[in-house]
């Protein structure tokens, strides 16, 4: 097998046999990022991987085996990822969770770890339904949309997307797990992103969402998919050879130096606006297409060490005599107070 810069074969950064049912697009997503961490050769043992309760919370025990793992309480993965970013600013830290688990019962947690600017990838694999329990519909359900059994859902959805763009998030994509040249690119794009990178992913649920009726079904997604950008990712470690067709495009810097090739398909769509990112999500959206791509970056992004002004050195390698100054220190802090 082909081996990257590292030694290592693609089979390295696999996992367990998925149980997940056949022709799920959580198993594809699982693909797409094992391909991703291959392809930037990055150490398995570098990443911390973490998750919640559900079908897609299952799936970080199919990719990058060799990592540390925790599969948390439903809907508080990123209350748990935050503190291990805390503790150890040096791993890359990578959540994995589902609509139900983010969208409902975690929403606050999702709001809260986003708005803070946690460097992290916080992938959701989007199904619209519960899936565990039979397929109800979930909170990202689109109103109108119908069940398995014909119910149709009167609620109104929750757009993760749009959510992340007016809580900060300075990464914003979304994809298909159906289409793995973007889907790839992307995630290896918001690995390298230094700070809060989100990427809401439609992943047909085959058991319960996958038939007429559905706007999260293969058939669905596929004839509504609006492609906003082609992307490609390329290191700046790398040497970048290339080989463009004419049309628009636009060299976007990571923090980092590397750089995402980007050729626009709407010569007026620019993801550097937020605001112009948001509209045009909601326009699209009322026009029946589901927008994918990268959709907002920040090329000045800050994380939550920066916000704090945290030690360079990881809170979870501090000695005693750093974290206990004595009681001349203590007693230069309460005068300065005075």
């Amino acid at each position: 097998m082909p081996k990257n810069a590292l030694g290592y074969t693609r089979r390295y950064y696999e996992g367990a046999v998925s149980t997940l049912c056949a022709g799920c697009g959580h198993d594809s997503i699982s693909a797409a990022i094992v391909q991703s961490f291959f392809e930037l050769d990055i150490e398995p043992h570098r990443v911390a991987k973490l998750s919640g309760i559900g079908c897609s919370s299952k799936t970080p025990t199919y990719f990058l085996g060799s990592s540390h793992g925790l599969n948390s309480v439903h809907g508080r993965m990123p209350s748990v990822l935050t503190g291990a970013n805390l503790a150890n600013r040096e791993l890359l830290y990578f959540g994995v969770s589902g609509d139900g688990d983010s969208a409902s019962i975690g929403l606050g947690q999702f709001a809260h770890s986003i708005r803070r600017g946690v460097n992290m990838v916080y992938i959701v694999e989007n199904n619209g339904v519960y899936g565990l329990t039979k397929g109800q519909f979930s909170a990202t359900a689109d109103t109108g949309s119908k069940s398995k059994r014909g119910v149709v859902n009167s609620d109104s959805a929750l757009d993760l997307v749009s959510l992340a763009l007016q809580l900060g998030a300075t990464f914003v994509g979304r994809s298909f797990s159906g289409d793995k040249r973007q889907l790839v690119p992307l995630i290896k794009a918001a690995v390298e992103h230094e700070g809060a990178a989100f990427i809401d992913v439609i992943s047909p649920c085959v058991a319960f969402n996958n038939h007429n009726g559905s706007t999260k079904s293969y058939d669905y997604v596929r004839e509504h998919n609006e492609v906003v950008n082609r992307l490609d990712f390329i290191p700046r470690r790398a040497e970048i050879t290339a080989d463009f067709a004419s049309g628009t495009v636009e060299e976007i810097i990571q923090h980092d130096g590397s750089v995402i090739h980007l050729r626009k398909v709407a010569d007026d769509y620019d993801p550097h606006d937020r605001i112009a990112a948001s509209n045009y999500l909601q326009a699209r959206a009322a026009a029946g297409e589901i927008v994918t791509g990268l959709l907002y970056l920040d090329n000045k992004p800050e994380d939550l060490h920066s916000h704090l002004n945290t030690t360079e050195t990881p809170l979870n390698t501090l000695d005693e005599s750093s974290l206990c100054p004595g009681t001349e220190a203590l007693d230069s802090i309460n005068e300065s107070l005075r």
